[in-house]
């Protein structure tokens, strides 16, 4: 066990300050768990000025990461800028120069990971990043040590917290999605470019990294089928609740004997599951382990202090383990142990239940047509509802929930119903997700 750790901090912003503030606050504490002392000796930032009177006296303040990478007494480089570059190459010099890493950065792990795992591998030295996956939920540590008995077959989070916040308001008022988003920015909770959040890109970062470590496959950005909440209508967040569900974007995962999957996308989920109920902008995951069953992790995705209080856990982890040998340490998520060179599962052959809404003309013979066309493609219906049309408007819409069936049949179904004449309109294809 290190003694004492001189942790060189580069960014200062939200996580930043949120990090420093709980290692000072709690410093005595921190100090008896871990058995180490855990001390800030630099931080770079952009804006100096704002830092300096943020920091004890003894802390050198500057903007050259540099830095920190060749101050010998710093020995965990603690990197909370975001971004692709300059943070990749302060963690590659870092770990170049025997210095253990502590990042949040998942946009970064997803996309360069295998190149940072191996290179910290070889270097011996750590990588950790549980502040990179759900905030304060220390999920990174439930899978490689609380469950690190179990074969994990899955895992589904809600893992943005900005998509959750207007996926509940959105249900609770009734109103549309651009109305939702403008408030969600007013608020804080969503960025004056939300792109990352909405479109799921910043969930499939995450949800590709919770995959390495369950399934030990490399991170690969390019498997990931990914789709937002952007076009998501109230209309079928109303029918989906009075059909029993609650709709959530998920980061889905699962180990199938056709392969890994990987997969964004707003889903149907029972209201009577605890996942369901999860609301505001709150985080939460399910894994399902084929000893411990399901558990539940839950808590704050993002912020100052809760995601500052992930970095510290892996400061603390580290300080456990810098004397132990690397053969005993942790190991990246960069060596395929379970899979053949082509692990991933093509997402047409994606098993799942599925809800459509499909707005048709009405008059005789158009629901004979539909259901005509899903049996040709071996889709079960589970239930269909056909919608009163307004009086002198010739049209309505369809809802079906199917039984368990293939992407790729309910795929051909759609392509084959959006070309009859008496479809009126884009057919809504939402998938249903039991998380048994």
């Amino acid at each position: 066990m290190a003694t004492s750790i001189k942790v060189g901090l580069a960014g200062f912003g939200n996580v930043g300050k949120g990090t420093y503030d709980v290692l000072q606050r709690n410093k005595d504490l921190i100090v008896k768990r871990s058995g180490t002392d855990i001390s800030v000796k630099r931080v770079v930032a952009r804006n100096t000025a704002r830092v300096v009177p943020l920091v004890a006296e003894d802390v050198i303040v500057s903007s050259d990461w540099k830095d920190i990478v060749n101050d010998p007494d710093i020995n965990v480089v603690v990197e909370v800028m975001g971004g692709i570059e300059p943070a990749r190459s302060l963690i590659l010099e870092a770990i170049s120069k025997g210095k253990h890493v502590v990042t949040a950065n998942k946009a970064l792990l997803a996309e360069y990971g295998n190149e940072i795992f191996a290179a910290a591998e070889k270097a011996g030295v750590n990588v950790a990043f549980e502040a990179a996956v759900a905030g304060s939920i220390p999920i990174v540590k439930g899978l490689r040590e609380g469950l690190a008995a179990n074969d994990v077959k899955w895992i589904a989070g809600i893992i943005n917290g900005t998509c959750n916040f207007i996926l509940s308001t959105m249900r609770d008022t009734g109103r549309s999605f651009a109305d939702v988003l403008a408030e969600a920015q007013q608020l804080g909770y969503a960025e004056a470019d939300p792109t990352f959040d909405i479109e799921g890109i910043d969930t499939a970062h995450k949800i590709m990294l919770l995959a390495a470590i369950a399934f030990g496959v490399p991170v690969n950005m390019q498997k990931v089928h990914i789709e937002g909440i952007s076009k998501l209508e109230a209309k079928d967040i109303k029918y989906a609740e009075e059909l029993g569900f609650r709709i959530k974007l998920l980061g889905i995962t699962k180990n199938t004997n056709y392969g890994v999957e990987v997969r964004v996308h707003p889903a149907l989920v029972p209201n009577r599951r605890l996942l369901a109920n999860v609301e505001g902008a709150m985080n939460a995951v399910v894994v399902k382990g084929d000893a411990a069953e399901s558990s539940l992790y839950y808590g704050k995705g993002a912020g100052g202090e809760p995601t500052g209080s992930a970095v510290i856990a892996d400061l603390i982890d580290i300080a456990r383990t810098a004397s132990v040998d690397v053969s005993e340490r942790p190991k990246m998520p960069t060596v395929d142990s379970k899979h053949n060179a082509n692990p991933w599962a093509d997402f047409g052959d994606t098993v799942c239940s599925y809800y459509m809404r499909i707005p048709v003309e009405d008059k005789p013979g158009v629901l004979a047509e539909i259901t005509r066309i899903i049996a040709d493609n071996k889709i079960s219906i589970e239930s269909l509802i056909q919608k009163e049309a307004p009086q002198k408007v010739h049209q309505t819409e369809v809802i079906m929930m199917t039984h368990t069936t293939k992407e790729a049949d309910v795929q051909k179904a759609i392509r084959t119903m959006q070309e009859l004449s008496s479809v009126r309109g884009p057919i809504v294809l939402l998938r249903k997700e039991e998380l048994h």
